[in-house]
């Protein structure tokens, strides 16, 4: 699967299925966002809300945001080497294709994500 809008629609319900808890501040045909919004203390700082994950079409790519991978570096560890190709930064995937392969990937990464937070008492 090339195109991006049908990487960003396939992609999308993994997403949703993490809502509740969380919620989205933003949603539209070419963003959603998903956020813990609960009062944190977090490394010391006061916060009202946490990112979790992220989609964003981008001219050539979709962005998948994983911010569980920024949290818990040995988060990783349920990517394999050929999907971490497509990190870009320390929290950004760019995806160009979709394989059913990559697809189960995402959300098995997600599911992992998210019982980190939770863990953590951040949903």
């Amino acid at each position: 699967m090339s195109d991006l809008r049908q990487i960003f629609d396939s992609l999308k319900p993994l997403l949703e299925k993490y809502r509740p808890p969380l919620g989205s501040k933003t949603e539209n045909e070419c963003y959603f966002d998903l956020w813990s919004f609960k009062d944190l203390v977090i490394e010391g700082r006061k916060r009202k809300e946490v990112f979790f994950a992220g989609l964003i079409i981008q001219k050539d790519y979709v962005g998948f945001y994983y911010m569980p991978v920024y949290v818990d570096a040995e988060v990783k560890q349920f990517f394999s080497p050929q999907f971490l190709k497509f990190l870009k930064g320390k929290s950004c995937f760019h995806i160009r294709t979709l394989t059913p392969d990559l697809l189960a990937e995402i959300d098995r990464a997600l599911q992992a994500g998210f019982a980190l937070y939770q863990e953590r008492g951040w949903t």
